[in-house]
């Protein structure tokens, strides 16, 4: 049983498109996904910079577009499911036929854009912690006002607030535990982001929703969801929630899944699939060399 997993927001670098710009079938899906949002993605992933890319109103769209267009360089029909980390969800809720990939395309842009706006409103940021009891690492949360924005499994909590409550868990780590600043300028997953979740409501409600061809995992506790529309009202909300991402992988697990594919931008999820899905078969689509074992893959263990 093989599924697809589609990487979040900080799995993209620069020049990450290069070699799958080679692909025409890749590089005609990559410009039409351009067009329908406006936005030169083939430029950004290839020319722009570190700090282009890491702007959230480039980013999101830039990981959806490769994710659903190397997507579809992989025999999907002997795949029988998919999860997206985050904005990854908006890729997964594409290749599971929920929505239009130009919809996909619509919606992530304005996920972006209004995630961009919520973070602009304050200071914020993130921090990843490696290690600690996971007890002890909430309650240190609790102590700074601060929320576990990811639950990433094998030991990986990422943790979003206020810019000063950041520095001082960095300054003052829970015990036995490291924590890590990420370049980000936003407290994702939190209530900060509340004002961006009202906006993908009203932008949500227009879209044409279709339940989804094959299983989707949720980010809200790792539940198979099995329609569209209950799907989209999850991934809006999430925007200002958790991300369950280790129940996520455990879900998966019990489900019998025997094969994951990361799709591009990949490499984030594969390693923590490597350490939180023991005895899982793993090949992340870091360049289109990947292409041919992948799809061996999924003819091997696939539905």
């Amino acid at each position: 049983m093989i599924v697809i997993l589609c990487p979040g927001q900080g799995s993209q670098k620069p020049g990450f498109l290069n070699d799958w710009l080679e692909i025409p079938q890749f590089k005609n899906q990559l410009t039409e996904l351009s067009d329908s949002i406006s936005l030169d993605l083939i430029k950004h992933g290839t020319l722009s910079d570190e700090e282009t890319i890491r702007d959230t109103a480039v980013a999101q769209p830039l990981i959806v577009a490769a994710s659903i267009a190397s997507a579809s360089l992989l025999n999907l029909k002997g795949v029988s499911g998919v999860a997206g980390h985050s904005v990854g969800e908006v890729s997964a809720a594409s290749i599971a036929g929920i929505i239009s990939s130009q919809n996909a395309m619509q919606l992530v842009n304005v996920r972006a854009q209004a995630m961009a706006k919520a973070a602009a409103a304050s200071e914020q940021s993130m921090a990843a912690i490696l290690g600690g009891d996971q007890d002890a690492v909430i309650a240190k949360l609790t102590e700074l006002g601060l929320s576990g924005a990811n639950f990433n499994g094998a030991g990986q909590i990422v943790a979003a607030g206020s810019m000063a409550a950041i520095q001082e868990l960095v300054k003052s780590p829970p015990e036995s535990a490291k924590v890590i600043p990420l370049s980000v300028a936003g407290a994702f997953h939190t209530k900060f982001m509340e004002p961006a979740v009202a906006e993908l409501q009203s932008f949500t409600s227009s879209l044409e929703l279709k339940d989804p061809a094959m299983s989707i995992w949720s980010n809200q506790a790792g539940q198979i969801v099995p329609s569209g529309t209950d799907f989209m009202t999850l991934l809006v909300g999430q925007v200002a929630n958790s991300v369950r991402w280790d129940l996520c992988m455990a879900a998966m697990v019990n489900a019998g899944v025997t094969g994951v594919i990361e799709v591009s931008p990949a490499g984030t999820l594969a390693g923590l699939a490597k350490r939180g899905m023991p005895g899982v078969e793993i090949v992340a689509l870091k360049s289109p060399a990947d292409l041919d074992y992948a799809n061996s893959l999924i003819e091997r263990l696939g539905k």
